[in-house]
């Protein structure tokens, strides 16, 4: 049976966001490094320790930050049910810039909803629907891309390109201005619509033997107009790179 390793920018972003790379194996276990850039204005991007945790079997999966129970599962569909930690968050805090200080915290959740993956010989398909479980946003997001495999020996490289819908209201937690923060921050209120930001993806693999691998991940996303016409962002992108080594029982 293929199986397929999903690194969850959950670490990162995810994305659920999720980057594909093979495994050769039912459980892996490693651990990573991963570098976070964020839109808001005078933000620093954040280096976080990165859990690499694989375990696949004919009725669950656990990838990163994510699990599922498969519906459907055989060589060409894999229909899941999924759940899986989104850490996009905005600490006051932690921008340096004096009316972002004064507006209200954005905290991460719990996503939740369906994974489906597709394989044909030009490539595959990987698409989730999901959302928010915990009453943060209540907003959903839909992630779609096609990824084509290529395998020489011991290193794998996995491009890819996709795009992900946000709803007016998970747009609106993360980057909407409410009218009490434009007046306390001098900010102008900002209520957005839901929207759509395409992305580049690139994963790696090399194994060092038949245990051990290291591997990289990087995805460049394009904002849309709905989150860089927000006063809180700067950027018209956002990037995610992580690396890591893994062991594979």
């Amino acid at each position: 049976m293929r199986t397929i390793k999903l690194l969850t920018t959950g670490l990162l972003f995810a994305t659920a966001a999720t980057v594909a790379h093979a495994a050769d194996s039912k459980l892996t276990l490693g651990a990573g490094v991963g570098v976070i850039g964020h839109p808001y204005k005078q933000y620093s991007s954040d280096v976080y320790p990165v859990p690499a945790i694989d375990f696949e079997s004919d009725n669950f999966w656990f990838h990163g930050l994510g699990a599922g129970y498969y519906l459907w599962n055989d060589t060409t569909d894999k229909l899941s049910i999924t759940a899986y930690w989104s850490p996009l968050y905005f600490k006051p805090g932690d921008s340096d810039n004096n009316q972002l200080r004064k507006l209200d915290r954005r905290q991460s959740t719990m996503m939740a909803g369906l994974s489906y993956l597709h394989f044909t010989q030009y490539g595959f398909l990987r698409t989730t629907l999901a959302g928010d479980t915990l009453d943060k946003s209540n907003g959903i997001s839909w992630d779609m891309a096609w990824l084509y495999r290529y395998n020489t020996g011991a290193l794998t490289v996995t491009p890819g390109i996709g795009v992900q819908w946000s709803s007016d209201n998970q747009n609106e937690y993360y980057y909407g201005v409410s009218k009490n923060e434009s007046r306390k921050s001098g900010l102008r209120s900002y209520d957005p619509q839901d929207g759509w930001n395409p992305y580049v993806e690139l994963s790696v693999n090399y194994k060092l033997n038949e245990a051990w691998s290291v591997y990289g991940v990087g995805r460049y996303t394009r904002l849309s107009d709905e989150v860089t016409d927000s006063p809180m962002i700067d950027k018209n992108w956002t990037g995610l790179l992580s690396t890591g080594v893994t062991y594979s029982f």
